[in-house]
């Protein structure tokens, strides 16, 4: 057949062609170390979580023009303990250190001597604030012009706190190269001795680990060629570092124990790596591309932080597929017959290197046991995931704020003494952007003042309404509001604010925190239903082709949102209401920020189908063989249930790096593909997948006549590299 002839090709090519294969992974890898690591300075600044095409991003393109921002990008407290605002020594050294900022750097500075009101003074009277505005056009920028004057703040003796956006968003960044560090600490040493203790040699071990670190350093070199033609969240890094090394581990596991098979059952060096590709090879292929087209479905939104991650992360785990079926053949084959050497003297509990399709073992056991009473196992399982998910019913959603950082963070801090020790927050602002009609004349900007400004400060929520700039037909106007930005309360104000009734010709544009949550909401929501089917029919078409059944690949789909139903159950339980929350030290705030599910799920689903071709290639091979739905189901358990649970380990142990992060939403992340993993590993795969192809006999591998017909022409069915 074609395409395995592609696969088996493959692998006699890496095979014969070793040494260059080697040669210019070795030379890639020192291109990657010195050209690759660049990525992180060409990584975006902030994070992207506005739609940039909604009512508040074309308000914000707005304001960065010539009309101009009002806000607080910076706000310094100065607290001493023993001195008042309103002492000559205090006075003194704030103001002269506000002096050492140049005119040119900063847009705007307010403080309590400048404008006099005492919203700038804390209850005590022992602190005060300063706002700063920056003159940058993008979050980027602001955040480098900030570090820049950030020093020249400091006033000895006092206690100096730094928040707003700005600030925060450049905390956050530098919080994040700390928890890619601290991630790979942890997680390398204990997967060293978990993949030595899988394989029981170190030789054979070495081998994933290597395709792990090619991938991972490889990735740098994906992320830095993908910035030339997309902006990339600083936050991907991340991500993609450790799903491009987990994946990569999978991958190579998977293919080096079916090697040592292969070789086990008498093959030379060279036909077991054919052999492996044209088989395990075909499989991460599939694999990959499932993960790889759940991934894609981010593309569909239009913030930069789900994009970039989508195109970035779909780039990395097709850069471990390439990698696995490339480098790793040429290793196979240079390793040979060694790859069981070095064996670590560990209790064996059957016999090593024994083919798997001959050993009726504890996996094929358990398959048989769940198969004579399928129904049984299906409602009960079915039942317990489904009511593990029903606490993500009364979810309530967020964005990423200050409330990201830990406790003690001088960002989260500052927010909370705003809403504590002052009468007013400076960052609590909504901008409108009023657009007069074309042919506008002078008189009609007076409109806006005496019509259009009572309106807004009759909205419930509003406490001021102040005209702060106009350019050419366009005035724009502060909204100073109090709740939080977050909350539903802010919500039904945005709305409402959009709901007024506005003078014939003028048009009004909202932005700030507020509305560009609500704009959040709306754009993830309209999107979401979008993504979901894309995946589901890319997921269902790449299975049909894998397997030549319509009934597998919805069967497949319906076991993924089951896990996926668990896993944000858990989600709501864990970061909404703080159940946990003091083991994994994090203070919960009620919500869950919309990003992160939208996330999880892509990656997840990619995932879940991930562990689904592994098992069931195993199981169609019996199928061809056999014919025997129960027997292919219970020895395809037997031949992968080992490396699934494996592999599952591996991907949780450089998953739990997230849970190490002081960034909640990473920890987010961490306990939901965590919790998936565990969840699709065990119950999935090892018991509710066995009931139910039980209930389906013969008709799993079912496909109208048409498309069976199709299939057997075209199909990328696995066959044994002698047939071909």
């Amino acid at each position: 057949m074609k395409s395995n002839t592609l696969f088996a090709k493959l692998g006699r090519i890496a095979a014969r062609r070793r040494g260059w294969f080697l040669i210019v992974t070795t030379a890639f890898l020192l291109f990657a170390g010195v050209w690759g690591t660049g990525a992180f300075g060409s990584l975006t600044g902030g994070a992207g979580f506005e739609d940039p095409t909604s009512e508040s991003g074309i308000a914000d393109d707005i304001l960065s023009g010539s009309l101009g921002r009002y806000a607080a990008d910076v706000v310094v407290i100065y607290e001493h303990a023993d001195k008042y605002v309103d002492d000559p020594d205090f006075a003194h050294s704030v103001q002269s250190a506000l002096t050492r900022i140049k005119p040119d750097e900063v847009t705007r500075i307010e403080s309590y001597w400048s404008t006099q009101s005492p919203d700038f003074v804390s209850a005590d009277r022992h602190s005060t604030y300063v706002a700063i505005q920056l003159p940058g056009k993008d979050d980027v920028t602001r955040v480098a012009e900030y570090k820049a004057i950030q020093h020249r703040l400091q006033v000895e003796g006092f206690h100096v706190r730094f928040g707003g956006i700005t600030a925060m968003t450049e905390q956050v960044n530098a919080q994040t190269g700390r928890d890619i560090v601290r991630a790979e600490i942890l997680s390398i040493p204990v997967l060293i001795v978990v993949m030595v203790l899988i394989f029981r040699s170190a030789v054979a071990a070495s081998l994933p680990l290597a395709i792990g670190s090619v991938v991972a350093l490889g990735s740098f070199v994906v992320l830095r060629i993908l910035t030339g033609f997309v902006e990339v969240s600083s936050f991907s890094i991340n991500v993609l570092t450790i799903l491009g090394l987990g994946l990569a581990i999978d991958y190579a596991l998977f293919i080096v124990n079916r090697f040592r098979e292969e070789l086990a059952s008498g093959k030379t060096v060279d036909n077991a790596v054919e052999h492996t590709m044209a088989t395990a090879g075909r499989t991460v292929a599939f694999s990959g591309l499932t993960v790889a087209v759940s991934l894609l479905g981010l593309i569909l939104f239009p913030s930069r932080f789900l994009s970039s991650m989508g195109y970035a992360s779909v780039s990395v785990v097709l850069f471990a597929v390439v990698s696995s079926m490339t480098v790793l053949p040429a290793l196979l084959s240079y390793t040979g017959h060694r790859i069981n050497s070095l064996q670590i003297p560990l209790p064996r509990f059957r016999k090593a290197n024994k083919p798997a399709a001959a050993d009726r073992g504890r996996w094929y056991r358990v398959a048989q046991a769940v198969m004579r009473r399928p129904w049984m196992s299906t409602v009960v399982l079915v039942t317990a995931l489904v009511v593990s998910g029903l606490p993500f019913l009364n979810v309530q959603w967020g964005r990423p704020g200050e409330w990201v950082l830990p406790q003690g963070t001088d960002s989260r801090v500052v927010s909370q003494q705003l809403a504590s020790d002052y009468p007013k927050d400076p960052t609590k602002f909504i901008t409108a952007v009023v657009r007069l009609p074309s042919a506008a004349e002078p008189s009609d900007s007076r409109i806006v003042i005496d019509n259009i400004v009572p309106r807004m400060a009759h909205v419930h929520g509003i406490d001021n309404v102040a005209a702060t700039g106009a350019y050419d037909n366009m005035v724009r106007l502060s909204l100073q509001y109090s709740a939080d930005p977050l909350s539903k309360d802010a919500q039904a104000m945005v709305r409402e604010l959009r709901s007024l009734d506005m003078p014939e010709g003028y048009d009004v544009l909202y932005t700030g925190r507020p509305a560009s949550f609500v704009d959040m909401l709306d754009s993830i929501s309209s999107r979401m239903p979008w993504m979901a089917l894309a995946v589901v029919i890319s997921s269902f078409v790449i299975l049909f082709l894998a397997f030549g059944s319509v009934l597998l690949p919805l069967k497949s789909i319906l076991m993924n949102l089951l896990s996926l139903a668990a896993s944000f159950g858990a989600i709501k339980l864990i970061f909404q209401d703080g159940y946990l929350s003091n083991l994994l030290n994090f203070v919960p705030v009620g919500s869950i920020d919309i990003n992160m599910p939208v996330l999880i799920l892509a990656i997840t689903f990619g995932l879940s189908m991930d562990y689904e071709v592994f098992l069931l290639s195993r199981v169609r091979e019996e199928w061809d063989r056999t014919r025997d739905p129960v027997e292919s189901m219970a020895v395809g358990l037997q031949q992968t249930g080992k490396i699934i649970t494996s592999a599952a380990l591996l991907l949780v142990i450089v998953v739990s790096g997230f849970l190490a992060s002081d960034i909640t939403f990473m920890k987010m992340i961490g306990v939901g593909l965590i919790i998936t993993i565990v969840i699709d590993a065990t119950l999935v795969r090892a018991l509710l997948v066995p009931a139910t192809m039980r209930l389906l006999g013969h008709a799993a591998w079912w496909a109208p006549a048409p498309l069976a017909k199709w299939w057997d022409r075209h199909g990328f069915k696995e066959n044994s590299p002698k047939s071909m």
